[in-house]
């Protein structure tokens, strides 16, 4: 198909808007890479009357309490892969006749008519939810570079990336081909969304790199500032906390934004505990977090989530939460809560 009938595609699309597809149904074929899994949902670590104070979540459409909980089965998909042929990745979006993927925002609100590059074979890696959230670019788009690598050449948009994610690159030993207009020949694409056991030896793959250099010794545990930086979360008394910690248990006490990635990682795969109010920082414990540790999720009353619990239970640590108090459009944690959850971990 030539660019001008791709676009023709595109714009009647555009008008008729029920008749866009998703990038689903114009693949050529699909395969499995990895097997699902089923296994046992553990319970969290969290002090009673918790659960009561939840007012709202995200990325679920139930109450967390049935994930909190545990003790129930739980399945996790496969990882899988699908094939298009002839496919065009044009200001971010991918499109084949009238399928659509958004990858990243446009740039321009119409069709750009011209390509820079043409490819036999690409290995699309990247996300949505990566090319919005630092959080969702370690934990899924960096899992996926290895298998983008396995198809074809690793292929990602061109969205600007932060000094971080280029430090992260660099330990990762990732170097792929940005890419903004290109006509793709074959274009391999992944749903990689289930927690499932390939993808616990890819995220243990991804730490090794990360300590290439020697296992950090262990120390008592980390907090993580968030203070005012990305979606609003503000933690009212975190200064406090991280202090309380500090003092009375030996936490570090790292703000991410002040500090590189080499340092980060040190802190976080040394750790037996990592304390954060939920959010992207969580991601660098994610996936540096020795086996065993425990991760600690300060949660706003009205926005919790569960994605690093998930994560948690695949690699082997272990979740646990406080949920806030609501101040103003703010919340706050109870130190004493705090605490007592801490002595609820194992030792």
């Amino acid at each position: 198909m030539s660019l001008a009938l791709q676009v023709s595609h595109m714009l009647r699309a555009k008008l008729r808007r029920g008749s866009v597809q998703s990038i689903e149904h114009a693949a050529t074929r699909t395969w499995e890479l990895a097997p699902g899994v089923t296994r046992i949902r553990p319970r969290a670590y969290f002090l009673p009357g918790q659960l009561e104070r939840v007012t709202g979540w995200v990325f679920t459409d139930r109450h967390p309490r049935h994930e909190m909980e545990g003790g129930v089965e739980e399945h996790h998909g496969p990882t899988l892969a699908a094939q298009l042929d002839d496919a065009w990745l044009i200001d971010g979006v991918l499109y084949k006749g009238a399928a659509v993927a958004h990858l990243r925002p446009r740039t321009s609100r119409w069709p750009q008519l011209s390509i820079d590059r043409e490819l036999d074979c690409a290995a699309i890696y990247c996300t949505p939810q990566g090319n919005r959230w630092f959080g969702s670019w370690l934990i899924d788009d960096c899992a996926r570079y290895e298998l983008a690598r396995r198809e074809g050449v690793a292929v990602t948009t061109d969205q600007p990336i932060s000094a971080h994610m280029r430090q992260y690159e660099a330990m990762l030993d990732m170097r792929p081909l940005r890419l903004k207009n290109a006509f793709i020949r074959r274009a391999v694409l992944f749903d990689d969304s289930g927690q499932n056991a390939d993808k616990h030896l890819r995220f243990r793959r991804l730490r090794e790199r990360l300590v290439a250099r020697g296992e950090p010794p262990v120390h008592p545990g980390v907090f993580l500032m968030r203070g005012t930086a990305g979606d609003r979360r503000v933690l009212r008394n975190e200064q406090l906390l991280a202090e309380q910690l500090e003092r009375t248990r030996g936490f570090r006490v790292l703000d991410p934004l002040k500090v590189d990635i080499a340092t980060i990682v040190e802190a976080c795969a040394g750790a037996r505990v990592v304390v954060a109010v939920e959010g992207s920082a969580l991601a660098h414990a994610a996936v540096a977090a020795r086996t065993g540790a425990a991760l600690l999720v300060l949660q706003p009353p009205d926005r919790f989530c569960n994605v690093f619990k998930h994560i948690a239970d695949r690699d082997g640590h272990h979740f646990g939460f406080v949920v806030g108090l609501p101040e103003g459009q703010d919340f706050r944690i109870d130190a004493d809560e705090l605490e007592r959850t801490l002595e609820l971990f194992p030792a």
